[in-house]
């Protein structure tokens, strides 16, 4: 548990330690907003769009392994981060980031998942596992902003490296390898997925920057939506499709699979606009803003580790709605008070954008129970594809919608924002009462 830890806080540190450190970044190597947030997305759309071959392949050769080769990636890619002298070679090393980040997240759900298999057992460990993700994320701004003002940018990446290397000597040491599942590989579906979600995210970053009547912005977007629509059509015929459409018969991990979307695509924007809004708005500099968002990412931290004991008592629909519906009222608060001059009330009203947090274990609980036994990394690795996929289609959404105006403006992102965490709730709340109403009648 330890080793998966280590290796998952790496991951979700990394999705939002860069924000607070893009100003310094730019200052020193030189880029635009919009190539800056490419920084971020780099990472996010290589890391969501790969999730499902990473799935397959850690089934096929181990679910421990395939962590290992993960943490591999992960560290090696850090270090060349550390050492980027260019925008363009930090993007791509970024990139390479989000590929060892794709074996680590499915890895980590079926290393859990084969170990824990006693049901409290597996649900105190996946209460651990989502305390952990909360902690990352929402350590990430301070941390960033912390290691940029008194270090300097690059050491956010070098601080990857001697955690990595700890996690695979443990892991090595105390996890036992999951039996083999060999199942043939959709590479043209694959492909098909990657450039779908990198085209529509280029679209709508490029629409912040260019407009949307733009010629590169037009050609990303309809790219993007065919190949999406390929995607669709190849997968409905080919004879062993990437995505088993198998996984998707069970109702409780379809809609787990759809609010991990939403939940990420708010989640992630949130924070990214923040960061921006708060370094352009306000004039804050890295620690200032890291500092800033303390109030919000320290009730992240707690809650997510508070999530642990509330989710056996409560149970996980209902601390799902609480968490998502929090969300939505913090967003709702954000978008009220985001022009007001007090910065006082606006970082208040983050506060319960923190508290969504104790829905990540939950949501992560019911998605890997209702998974078929047989192929849990490919279904850790559909259920965390979407989640990355909405947080890298939130970081450009909401920051297109942020930068968009002519003055940067907080209020419609966060508006935004609020509407997708009211889908999540009524998507939630729904199933809930359906899941209740099977029980009661299961116990007649």
């Amino acid at each position: 548990m330890a080793a998966i830890s280590a290796g998952f806080l790496m991951i979700t540190l990394d999705a939002t330690i860069v924000n607070v450190a893009l100003g310094a970044i730019g200052a020193d190597l030189g880029s635009a907003p919009s190539i800056a947030q490419w920084v971020v997305d780099g990472y996010t759309v290589a890391f969501a769009s790969l999730l499902l071959l990473a799935g397959s392949l850690a089934d096929r050769i181990g679910v421990r392994r395939g962590f290992v080769v993960g943490l591999a990636v992960f560290v090696l890619a850090s270090t060349a981060c550390a050492v980027a002298n260019s925008v363009g070679f930090l993007i791509a090393a970024r990139v390479a980031q989000g590929i060892g980040a794709a074996w680590l997240m499915p890895c980590s759900l079926a290393l859990i998942a084969h170990t824990f298999a006693e049901p409290q057992a597996r649900r105190r460990a996946l209460a651990v596992w989502g305390g952990v993700s909360g902690v990352g994320l929402a350590s990430g701004p301070v941390v960033g902003g912390i290691l940029v003002a008194s270090v300097g940018w690059r050491a956010i990446f070098l601080a990857n490296v001697p955690v990595g290397l700890a996690a695979a000597w443990l892991l090595m040491l105390h996890a036992d390898e999951t039996p083999r599942r060999r199942r043939p590989l959709d590479l043209p579906g694959q492909v098909l997925a990657m450039v779908s979600l990198a085209a529509l995210t280029a679209g709508f970053i490029s629409a912040g920057a260019h407009g949307w009547a733009a010629r590169v912005t037009l050609a990303f977007v309809i790219c993007g939506c065919l190949a999406s629509a390929a995607f669709v059509l190849l997968e409905s015929t080919v004879r062993r499709p990437l995505i088993d459409p198998a996984i998707f018969r069970n109702a409780t991990f379809t809609t787990a699979v759809a609010i991990g979307f939403l939940f990420n695509f708010c989640l992630y924007g949130c924070i990214f606009c923040l960061a921006v809004g708060l370094e352009r708005l306000r004039k804050l500099d890295a620690l200032e803003t890291g500092f800033a968002l303390l109030p919000m990412t320290a009730a992240t931290a707690a809650t997510a580790l508070l999530a642990g004991r509330l989710v056996p008592r409560l149970g996980e629909w209902t601390v799902l709605v609480a968490g998502l519906t929090s969300g939505a009222a913090g967003a709702t608060l954000v978008a009220l008070n985001g022009g007001s001059a007090n910065l006082g009330l606006l970082l208040v009203s983050t506060v319960p954008i923190g508290f969504t947090a104790v829905a990540m274990p939950a949501m992560t609980g019911l998605a890997m129970a209702s998974a078929p036994k047989l192929g849990l990394g490919l279904s850790a690795g559909v259920f965390n594809m979407s989640r990355q996929a909405g947080g890298a289609l939130g970081v450009a959404v909401l920051g297109t919608v942020l930068t968009a105006a002519p003055s940067v403006s907080l209020r419609p992102a966060f508006l935004l924002a609020a509407c997708a965490y009211g889908m999540a709730v009524a998507l939630a709340a729904a199933r809930g009462r359906t899941h209740l109403s099977v029980e009661r009648r299961q116990r007649r």
